[in-house]
Order: C-alpha cells, then sequence, then structure tokens
C-alpha cells in the first residue's frame, strides 16, 4: 500500500477530519489514545472496497460497524471513520483479514437524484482465510 489516501470521485482534497484520525490526530471516541489505521479506498465497477493496514492485530479483536452511511473501522488502540459512497448497501457488505490487511468490500448501486441509500449494519464479521 502507498502512503497516500487514494480519494473517491467528488471528494475534496483539502484536509479532512478522516486525515487527521491517519495521521494519529485523537478522533471523536470513546476510546481513548486512539491512533489512525492507514487506509485506501477506490470504487470501480460498481464495488467500493476499502482496504486497512492492519499489522499484529488479531481478527477478532477487529470492530466494524455501518451507520447512517459512515463505516467506522475499530482494532485494538486503533480507530478510523469515512463516509461511504452513496448508494453502498452496506447489508452486502463483507470484510476478509490476511496478512495484516483488512479488506472490506460492497456493491454501489447507481442512484438517481432523490435516491439516497443509508447503509445500516452493525457488527460486520471479519473472516479469515
Amino acid at each position: 500500500m502507498t502512503s497516500t489516501i487514494e480519494r473517491l470521485p467528488g471528494r475534496s482534497t483539502l484536509s479532512a477530519p478522516t486525515d487527521w484520525a491517519e495521521a494519529g490526530f485523537p478522533v471523536m471516541d470513546t476510546v481513548p489514545e486512539t491512533h489512525g489505521i492507514h487506509v485506501e479506498e477506490r470504487l470501480s465497477d460498481g464495488t467500493y472496497v476499502l482496504l486497512a493496514e492492519l499489522p499484529g492485530v488479531d481478527a477478532e479483536d477487529i470492530e466494524i460497524t455501518i451507520t447512517g452511511g459512515i463505516l467506522t473501522l475499530r482494532a485494538q488502540r486503533y480507530g478510523h471513520y469515512t463516509p461511504l459512497p452513496t448508494g453502498a448497501i452496506g447489508d452486502e457488505a463483507t470484510a476478509n483479514y490476511q496478512h495484516g490487511v483488512l479488506t472490506i468490500t460492497m456493491p454501489v448501486r447507481e442512484t438517481r437524484p432523490g435516491n439516497g441509500v443509508t447503509p445500516l449494519r452493525e457488527p460486520l464479521s471479519v473472516t479469515v482465510p
């Protein structure tokens, strides 16, 4: 993975709270001393993919929630949150953890004006091959 966050189309290139979290800035969380997780996102062919580097973390210590169009990821003392693209189908999300890299994948349906989709899934289970 690269050290640069890949921006999804339509997202600002200005610094965002998620950038602060990835830099180690304490995120708004009930867990003290939460540190950022390096992530990369991409959207192609109707699929949203988030890759997160979590070396040395056990799969059972990873918590993923999707509420109100926001994906929240927690693992031990690490945390990250990111808004999902419009049309993301959280109920069909899958998570796979292998070699210290968590991959979250979900379909994104084509949306038309006025056709907002609010994904909701708590918690998302992590699959370890």
